[in-house]
């Protein structure tokens, strides 16, 4: 598994499904370098059990990613139209109509092995052919990526482990008040809490106030 963070995060133009219906050609989170923080997550694929309640739980908490300057986008490696249905079926028919920001359509599963997230990889049979073995689906990996295009934090799961929507909101915290301030978040560490400086005096000082 690569670790992207400090790093670039790798660009790509694919088609996505934005504002819940509108099929776009030509989608890039290059559109949010210098504007905006950005979560882009991935899950295994639309019309599942667990994929509808992380989606629906990161739009029921949007306008918190949108009050951090952060948007969301998720990927998959079904087709955009796939993506379209899903979000035109109602919740109660398994659907995620109401979620409104940008589904990346992954279908050729490029994005998702420049990400390393992509359960299945290509490999060579005993002919010298490339064949594709596993699984053609993506982990549950998830990036946050700051306005220069740098990932600050990823995290990945196994298929059957859902997110903690709280613990990303709690990770941008975290990075913006870096940012601001310089001091560093110790374990658990919530907005509004002390922080710490990262000297010795600090740690002891941060711990004796924790006992």
């Amino acid at each position: 598994m690569s670790v992207l963070v400090g790093k670039m995060a790798p660009l790509f133009r694919t088609k996505a499904v934005i504002n819940g219906s509108e099929i776009t050609e030509d989608f890039s989170l290059d559109q949010y370098l210098g504007k905006k923080y950005v979560v882009f997550f991935f899950y295994p694929a639309d019309f599942t059990f667990v994929c509808p309640t992380e989606l629906i739980a990161f739009q029921n908490k949007i306008s918190e990613f949108e009050s951090r300057d952060t948007v969301l986008v998720a990927a998959s490696t079904d087709s955009a139209f796939s993506h379209w249905k899903w979000l035109q079926t109602p919740l109660n028919d398994g659907g995620i109509k109401g979620v409104n920001y940008p589904l990346v359509a992954d279908h050729d599963m490029t994005i998702s092995m420049a990400y390393d997230v992509l359960a299945g990889s290509y490999i060579e049979d005993s002919a010298g052919n490339l064949v594709f073995n596993g699984t053609s689906e993506a982990y549950r990996g998830l990036f946050l990526i700051d306005k220069s295009g740098i990932v600050r934090h990823q995290v990945v799961n196994d298929m059957p482990l859902g997110r903690s929507v709280d613990e990303v909101i709690r990770v941008i915290d975290a990075l913006q008040f870096t940012e601001e301030y310089g001091e560093v978040c110790p374990a658990d560490w919530k907005k509004g809490e002390k922080a710490l400086t990262a000297t010795q005096e600090g740690i002891a000082s941060y711990l004796s106030d924790k006992q």
